[in-house]
């Protein structure tokens, strides 16, 4: 009901502002409020973890744990938060995002704008929240594709001990030749380093954290293949599908449409959907499936876990359709 009254509000406001202001309106509510509880569902194991319902936050709303708490008030089973990267960087040049209201779609060239890992790291521990709380990880613009896996493992290390578990993104369109470590050698190269590092990690600190890799939705079946065998090989605990599309066959001739960056909404719902029906495929069930892409409605929601997914993100379509739009995505998967 207030989101109803808000909406045209933040439509009236360019979508980067907008976002910036309901990131501080989360922030303040969650120091004003009591701690949010997750809405009511039949709790599910995912890699070892006890999630309260299926329903999570994707990355990319809170990229610096800025939130936290006040994105608990929203009743999301878990939170995943960033990307960050090893150090600050402001991202790409404004006007970097862009509404596709016609078709209920989202296009950013963000370019991990964030804070750093040692802010995100602070934020974290500041916060009161003690739910799931994934925080994914990605690569400085700047530092070379070649030594791509030191800025991985720089993050990993820092936000090990505070995360419930950690999102490898190597899929983001918005930073330049990232995607390149999907192919098969690179991704072996980069999974072997962070399998290596996990387990010194579960070490040191007594607690095993789950990886997570997040994958593109542009990609072909054996490239989808290639990915779920180098899941399987370096025993990586989950996959995220999908990140963004840098496709535009769904908004042809709308406004906007043309701009460059990542894709999101309902426009990207049936490719992202597919990948997890190719992963669920390919890999049988032995690694569990998040899905995220183009979710507006429950029966979005429950068409992901139907595809094969064990989870599901939320993003864009919480611009659309607000905080109920949690509730509806729990009650259709419970």
């Amino acid at each position: 009901m207030l989101y109803n009254i808000a909406r045209p509000v933040l439509f009236s406001l360019d979508a980067e502002t907008a976002h910036e202001f309901t990131l501080a309106s989360l922030s303040l509510a969650g120091r004003i409020f009591p701690r949010g509880k997750p809405a009511p569902s039949e709790p599910v194991e995912v890699m070892g973890l006890s999630f309260p319902n299926r329903i999570g936050l994707a990355a990319g709303l809170d990229k610096n744990g800025e939130a936290i708490d006040g994105l608990a008030l929203m009743g999301f089973g878990f939170i995943e938060i960033g990307t960050v990267t090893p150090r600050p960087q402001p991202g790409n040049p404004r006007p970097r995002m862009f509404r596709l209201p016609e078709v209920r779609g989202i296009i950013n060239r963000m370019g991990f704008n964030n804070h750093g890992v040692d802010v995100l790291v602070a934020n974290v521990k500041a916060a009161r929240f003690k739910g799931i709380l994934g925080i994914n990880i990605g690569k400085n613009f700047d530092t070379p594709m070649e030594d791509a896996a030191s800025d991985y493992l720089a993050c990993l290390d820092k936000v090990y001990p505070y995360a419930s578990y950690v999102t490898v993104n190597i899929s983001s369109p918005n930073t330049k030749n990232l995607r390149q470590l999907q192919g098969e050698s690179e991704l072996d190269d980069l999974l072997g380093k962070l399998k290596a590092a996990q387990t010194r990690l579960a070490d040191a600190h007594g607690r095993y954290v789950p990886l997570t890799l997040k994958i593109a939705p542009d990609l072909e079946p054996e490239q989808v293949i290639n990915i779920a065998d180098a899941l399987r090989r370096h025993r990586i605990d989950g996959v995220i599908a999908t990140n963004t599309t840098i496709a535009r066959d769904k908004v042809q001739g709308v406004r906007y449409g043309e701009q460059q960056g990542g894709l999101s909404g309902a426009p990207v719902f049936e490719a992202s959907t597919g990948v997890v029906r190719q992963l669920k495929q390919a890999l049988g069930g032995e690694l569990p499936i998040i899905a995220a892409g183009g979710v507006l409605d429950g029966r979005g929601a429950r068409a992901k876990l139907d595809a094969g997914a064990d989870l599901v993100q939320l993003y864009s379509g919480l611009i659309y359709r607000g905080p109920t739009l949690v509730g509806e995505c729990v009650r259709a998967t419970a």
